[in-house]
């Protein structure tokens, strides 16, 4: 490691440190001052908020945009039964608590799962372990595939923020399918992705070194150019160390997905880590079980979607 490199990571620990320590004085004080947002009273400390996000600000901003959302598509009702897949931190249960009924949240990282038991209130709130292994975050258990412990045509909503990144194809086939079993008829499910369509591949020309238009990372960082164990439709980036840390994947494995359940795509709004204006940083997709007249592969209701 360079003399530079060594110094640079010396001042990001010196910040993050400041931060942490700024972050505990300041927290308690704006908790006092929410006037309008309940539910974000629920935020965090630094220290426990993961998920790609650190900041404060982003934290809240992105728990906003999935409260519209969940809102929106539960039609503001009250009393629902959310499933959280992958909920970390709870970040999305923060964004469904003014809808809730009963959420349950599911993870692969354990000690997240007891910061999340003491932070949150239950009810509404439970969480639940799943002793599944994913290279990238959970790599010393051993179990695969195991089905979710709960019941069949249960919930309103299912939630997924950056779980399916983190899939390979065997493993994003099989969830996508407890997805089917765990929704009520009719009912969606909110999942991102990052989707290999024609808007990323047309965009990748004019991709350069510099800094992302809407994100801080390398705009050359989200390539998704390698194939994910020999996978046609899921690849990741050439700097990951297992495919799973980042895991794109085609319309053609999208269909593949939806091939599979009773599951139609409704609405795909672009992430911006494609260099474009985007809702989120991934692409965030809803889909609805058992709508009527659902095509082979869904559709796409966003007016920016691909075509």
């Amino acid at each position: 490691m360079s003399l530079h490199t060594r110094m640079s990571t010396a001042r990001r620990r010196t910040s993050a440190a400041w931060y942490r320590l700024l972050d505990r004085l300041y927290l308690p004080l704006d908790r006092q001052l929410v006037r309008r947002t309940r539910n974000l009273r629920l935020l965090p400390a630094a220290a426990e908020r993961t998920g790609g996000k650190f900041s404060y600000a982003e934290w809240a901003h992105v728990v906003g945009i999935f409260q519209t959302l969940i809102g929106l598509h539960l039609n503001c009702k009250g009393d629902s039964e959310i499933l959280d897949v992958g909920c970390g931190t709870g970040l999305m249960g923060i964004a469904a608590e003014p809808f809730l009924g009963r959420y349950v949240g599911l993870d692969v990282i354990k000690g997240q799962l007891d910061f999340c038991r003491r932070h949150y209130p239950s009810p509404p709130f439970e969480f639940i372990h799943l002793d599944v292994k994913n290279p990238a975050y959970a790599r010393h258990q051993t179990g695969r595939r195991k089905r979710w412990p709960v019941e069949a045509n249960r919930f309103d909503l299912v939630t997924a923020l950056s779980v399916w990144t983190h899939l390979n194809q065997e493993d994003a086939l099989f969830y996508f399918d407890e997805i089917d079993r765990v929704l009520k008829p009719g009912a969606k499910a909110i999942v991102t992705f990052f989707v290999l369509d024609a808007r990323y591949y047309d965009g990748l020309r004019g991709r350069s070194g510099d800094q992302g238009r809407y994100h801080a990372s390398s705009q050359q960082r989200w390539i998704f150019d390698q194939p994910a164990y020999g996978s046609d439709d899921w690849f990741h980036p050439r700097w990951a160390p297992v495919p799973e840390t980042a895991v794109g994947v085609t319309r053609a494995g999208l269909d593949r997905l939806m091939g599979h359940s009773e599951l139609a795509l409704v609405e795909h709004h672009q992430g911006n880590w494609k260099e474009e204006p985007g809702l989120f940083f991934q692409d965030v997709l809803v889909f609805q079980k058992g709508r009527p007249g659902r095509a082979a592969g869904g559709a796409s209701l966003d007016s920016r979607s691909d075509g």
